[in-house]
């Protein structure tokens, strides 16, 4: 058993833990399954150093109560120099699961129109700003501090330096944003399912916020060409209703992205 706080221990009881290992979050993960098939809970932990903090989420997920099918929050502590955060599991399945593979098309339609309930939230009193001014700073910090693995750059870029991206972000970056609310990583392992395709809810929203719209449709595309091939990831892009993709913006927020 991990050491954990005694008040996040009172929800836990005797449920099994299972260490969760898809994705790339710096936060160790687990799934909680309590006793006798009871309820299902995601726990989260990070370091507070580590410039990933779990308050991200943790107030993000707050804001989208209510609003979208996002995973209900149990607690949120923190306490010797660590961060924990607690939530309900939702239902399904992730849609990177190869199950999937039989039914695509109505799963690729599935997944636009789930992208796009999230871009058509209003975002008037949205108080989080991940626009490219915000994010490339982000991103030049990251550097600074040693927090871009180089080693897990895409492949086309494998070999290059930080500040050879870097510089290449710069010369490259939209002359304007399409600013709407963004999930920040709609890759298909934070996309649940129902049995029948139909969504069942969102995951891990720590890098939501006010973005342009193509921070999504970029790295959707990029999951779906990873997943299942680039025939598909080309059907999403029609299915969330672009006719002629802006290739540029799709190409520099996947630039963007190798620097998280």
């Amino acid at each position: 058993m991990i050491p954990i706080p005694l008040k996040l221990a009172a929800h836990l009881g005797d449920a099994e833990w299972t260490p969760i290992t898809i994705g790339c979050s710096v936060a160790q993960t687990f799934r909680l399954q309590m006793p006798d098939h009871g309820m299902g809970m995601y726990l989260k932990m990070v370091d507070k150093d580590t410039r990933r903090s779990l308050k991200q989420e943790f107030e993000r997920l707050l804001w989208l109560q209510g609003k979208l099918p996002v995973p209900n929050i149990i607690d949120y502590i923190t306490e010797d120099n660590r961060e924990y955060l607690l939530t309900v599991e939702l239902p399904g399945t992730h849609a990177a699961d190869q199950s999937n593979s039989d039914r695509l098309p109505g799963i690729v339609r599935e997944l636009a129109l789930a992208l796009r309930r999230i871009h058509d939230l209003p975002i008037d009193d949205c108080p989080f700003d991940k626009s490219l001014a915000v994010h490339i700073n982000e991103a030049k910090q990251n550097i600074e501090l040693g927090l871009v693995d180089v080693e897990d750059f895409d492949h086309k870029r494998s070999g290059r330096s930080s500040d050879s991206l870097f510089h290449e972000l710069l010369i490259t970056r939209p002359p304007n944003e399409d600013l709407v609310f963004t999930h920040g990583d709609y890759c298909l392992p934070n996309i649940l399912l129902y049995e029948d395709g139909r969504l069942s809810g969102y995951i891990d929203w720590g890098n939501a916020g006010i973005a342009d719209r193509y921070q999504d449709l970029a790295l959707a595309h990029r999951s779906l060409i990873h997943n299942f091939g680039m025939t598909w990831a080309e059907l999403f892009l029609h299915e969330y209703g672009l006719e002629r993709p802006d290739r540029e913006k799709i190409e520099f927020y996947q630039l963007l992205d190798e620097f998280f």
